[in-house]
């Protein structure tokens, strides 16, 4: 087992790597000639929305996964020449949809001409029409990885150049920037009037939402931050790259603890806190519990397989997915584990889990990634651990 670990966050730094220096894993290497990619899912009004493995924007009924629209956000266009990869591809979608009023936002990580480019797009949530793009014209010059955010008629995200940015939710025009010192992977959390997030810059920033002003100086880790924060109690928790989980204060930036574990590899994957504990997945396979005031552990779950998905609350039960697509419930009254299901096994598919998990009621929905068939979308019973449904159905291509 620790091999397999080892092997994988080799792999993974690999992945890094190659994407901060702008050199991306399409063109030969597309599923099906199509971009990858590990976007979660929201939901708004019984429709989920996702970005599937083929650069699609993709609406469904909550209830049955009926498809009720699709729209691919870029067409590619061909190079002419003798390279595999085209001169431009459909944009891969990465971060999770946002969804306020009939729009629902999606960004893009466009790779043209051997560079890694972005851009976000607001689509109406009925009928998929396209309402606007920003930039008017080209694209951004940094790749969109993280989620987008929407409160208070703005939308914010981060991207690769470094910068964090706020546009009119509405009309997709440009209110602020603020550059960071690195690349930015995390999606924002917004607390009030404050928006933070982490960069690989290994600093968190704590900006005003409404002119990106900073409200505190940086606060610097030792490692690449990735991991979106979980703010609660006026503290903000989150994992770094240099293996440990901090908590900081929300008003003025100073530290209020750092975990004394350091875990076996690095923290990606955003938090859940229930009850005063907080649930931090890991790239080592292990979720670890700590006491939100005092950072001391409460428990330790290992599940044998990286988890990058970030977990859901479900009543008093956290759901996890591993890497390798295996569900656990984790009974938050007596720290025990219970796998709930196997999504692998539920069509007999090679497949990995990267994306972020859903919960509604008592249905949590699982987006896995299969080199052969590209998206399923599975939605899963937690009690039980029955599938409701998938989509795209049995049968489908």
């Amino acid at each position: 087992m620790w091999i397999k670990k080892l092997v994988f966050r080799k792999i993974l730094l690999l992945l890094v790597i190659l994407v901060l220096g702008g050199i991306t894993v399409l063109g030969c290497t597309q599923v099906g000639g199509q971009p990858k990619g590990w976007s979660g899912v929201t939901m708004a009004d019984g429709t989920l929305f996702f970005g599937s493995m083929k650069g699609k924007l993709v609406a469904l009924n909550k209830s049955n996964g009926g498809r009720l629209w699709e729209v691919i956000l870029e067409t590619p266009k061909s190079s002419g020449g003798f390279g595999c990869a085209p001169a431009s591809t459909a944009a891969v979608i990465y971060g999770t949809p946002a969804v306020a009023g009939d729009l629902a936002y999606v960004g893009g990580y466009l790779y043209l001409r051997n560079r890694a480019y972005g851009k976000v797009y607001a689509f109406n949530t009925t009928s998929g029409a396209l309402r606007w793009v920003y930039p008017r014209q080209g694209n951004l010059d940094g790749s969109i990885v993280g989620g987008l955010v929407v409160t208070g008629g703005n939308l914010y995200f981060g991207a690769s150049n470094g910068k964090v940015y706020a546009l009119d939710a509405e009309t997709g025009d440009w209110k602020w920037d603020f550059p960071t010192g690195g690349e930015i992977w995390s999606t924002p959390a917004i607390d009030r009037d404050t928006l933070f997030i982490g960069s690989f810059d290994k600093k968190l920033y704590a900006l005003d939402v409404t002119d990106g002003s900073q409200k505190w100086a940086p606060f610097e880790t030792e490692g690449a931050i990735a991991s979106t924060p979980v703010v609660y109690n006026n503290t903000i928790y989150f994992g770094s790259f240099d293996r440990h989980l901090y908590a900081v204060d929300a008003t003025r930036g100073n530290l209020k603890w750092k975990s004394e574990i350091e875990a076996g590899s690095w923290f990606w994957a955003r938090p859940v806190i229930f009850h005063n504990i907080v649930y931090a997945p890991c790239l080592d396979g292990k979720v670890y519990a700590l006491n939100t005031d005092s950072g001391h552990m409460v428990a330790e779950f290992d599940l044998g397989s990286p988890v990058s998905s970030s977990p859901v609350l479900v009543d008093s039960l956290i759901i996890v997915a591993t890497e390798e697509g295996k569900v656990y419930s984790l009974d938050t009254s007596n720290n025990q584990e219970r796998q709930i299901a196997d999504v692998k096994e539920l069509d007999g598919e090679e497949l990995v889990v990267y994306s972020p998990l859903l919960a509604s009621e008592e249905i949590v929905y699982v987006h896995a990634q299969t080199k052969k068939y590209g998206s399923r979308l599975y939605a899963l019973n937690t009690p039980t651990g029955v599938k409701a449904w998938r989509y795209p159905p049995p049968g489908s291509k």
